[in-house]
């Protein structure tokens, strides 16, 4: 039968002799109480309030009824849970878990939600560095970087022996006249080039960059930036950058050469290179045809380019023969031999490098850091940190809390899907929120083995 629908009721097919009707009129209903353990995992690293503090708010105070950490909690957890646009919150600022989270049920103004709205958010967004008499909010972007690197820091109890920073660039497409917007032969589009750095599942940088430049432009400022931080607090720890052949520049290898810093990026085959590996690869060819097999072969070599290398240095060569024809590979690294042979770093080293491509998609694909429609690239990059502090708080959800359960290894759009996405009834009394969440909830074990965890964490924090 066709589905009828009005402004107040939705009829469906009947079942077992009951007609079938919805509508929205459940009151005080939430499809995001799971929402609430990303309240706990905030209340666990102090995330919104110290993200908060590097804004400066020249409002006058006695009219404001949206103060900023409110607005920067709101935003941040409203990427999380999925809802990328601001004009969504013109819905959400009436959801009662917006407002628990928030920690304020009701409005100091009888025309007000507990939470911003659309105009209110998008004036933040759209916040200078320094406020201004039309931007009366201004951000501190120093300050917000160094902030990724403290939440990285405090989430080790003891200084590691070493930690390895992938860094890569992607491309974020762009669909406006954005500023500092250009078309991308590699790419084939017109896009920022955004550089990440990230360790294991930790974003220590999202920095936001024009497409008209080499990858690794800036990388040595940004380096050197985390870097200081790091060995301000880890003094002994040993680092070691990781990155693909467009970050193989010799700017970047001086640097890390005269900062005690350890490096293994990629680097692009060339005809020396590939004659170099020649008789390996004749080997590794001949090999493959008598096994019917893939065959590779490491050979080492200690070089330099002719002019842009100010040095020689150890490259390691992969010569291998698959599919028929011949896939040369090479790296270059300040490893030595103690650090391992040439087929383990490039092995289980190198490629290791993979995964941070999976936490670039988390942070793109699942919480839209690649939203950066307005025009301003300020404003952009301040979206992209709200899209990174989502991320932040995601991981650092399933850090504390998804250890041992079967969402441990699980996306950040998983998380949200499988334990965020809850709907409930909320009820406020005197006494107590109480939010009856959906018995069939498959997922309730995993919930209820997030709050205890968290629990333990915020009473350790």
């Amino acid at each position: 039968m066709p589905t009828e629908c009005s402004a107040e009721r939705f009829e469906f097919a009947p079942v077992g002799g009951r007609g079938v009707v919805a509508g929205f009129d459940g009151g005080a209903i939430t499809s995001d109480a799971g929402a609430l353990l990303l309240g706990a995992t905030d209340r666990a690293i102090r995330l919104v309030d110290r993200f908060a503090g590097c804004f400066i708010d020249r409002r006058k105070a006695e009219l404001v009824e949206h103060f900023v950490a409110t607005l920067v909690g709101q935003r941040v957890l409203g990427i999380a849970l999925g809802y990328e646009d601001i004009n969504d919150h013109d819905e959400l600022r009436h959801d009662p878990v917006m407002a628990v989270l928030a920690g304020k049920l009701e409005a100091g103004r009888q025309a007000c939600a507990p939470v911003a709205g659309k105009s209110t958010l998008n004036r933040l967004e759209l916040s200078t560095w320094t406020p201004t008499r039309y931007h009366k909010i201004g951000h501190d972007p120093a300050a917000i970087e160094r902030l990724f690197v403290t939440l990285f820091l405090e989430a080790h109890k003891t200084e590691p022996k070493e930690i390895i920073l992938d860094l890569d660039a992607t491309d974020d497409p762009l669909h406006g006249q954005q500023q500092g917007r250009f078309f991308h032969g590699y790419y084939k589009c017109y896009c920022y080039l955004p550089l990440y750095v990230f360790c294991g599942r930790h974003l220590l940088a999202a920095k936001l960059r024009p497409a008209n430049i080499d990858a690794s432009a800036g990388a040595v400022e940004e380096i050197a930036r985390i870097v200081g931080q790091l060995r301000a607090r880890w003094p002994r720890v040993r680092i070691v950058l990781r990155a693909d052949s467009g970050f193989a520049r010799d700017a970047l290898m001086s640097w890390c050469e005269a900062n005690g810093v350890d490096f293994i990026f990629g680097l692009a085959k060339n005809v020396r290179l590939n004659r170099a590996i020649g008789a390996d690869l004749v080997m590794a060819r001949d090999e493959s045809r008598t096994t019917g097999q893939p065959a590779r072969r490491f050979k080492e070599l200690t070089w330099s380019t002719r002019r842009s290398w100010s040095r020689k240095r150890r490259v390691i060569a992969k010569a291998e023969w698959t599919q028929g024809e011949a896939n040369p590979r090479f790296i270059v690294t300040s490893l030595n031999a103690a650090d391992g042979d040439g087929r383990r770093l490039y092995e289980d080293v190198y490629c290791a490098r993979g995964e941070m491509e999976n936490r670039i998609k988390e942070c793109q694909l699942d919480l839209f850091a690649d939203r950066t429609s307005t025009w301003s690239m300020k404003a952009n990059q301040l979206r992209l940190w709200f899209a990174s502090m989502a991320y932040v708080l995601l991981d650092s959800l399933r850090r504390l809390a998804l250890c041992g359960t079967d969402l441990a290894d699980a996306t950040c759009a998983t998380i949200r899907r499988k334990l965020l996405k809850i709907g409930a009834l909320v009820t406020v009394s005197v006494r107590r929120i109480k939010l009856a969440m959906a018995s069939g909830c498959p997922y309730k074990a995993v919930f209820a083995s997030a709050h205890r965890a968290l629990r333990a964490a915020i009473d350790t924090s």
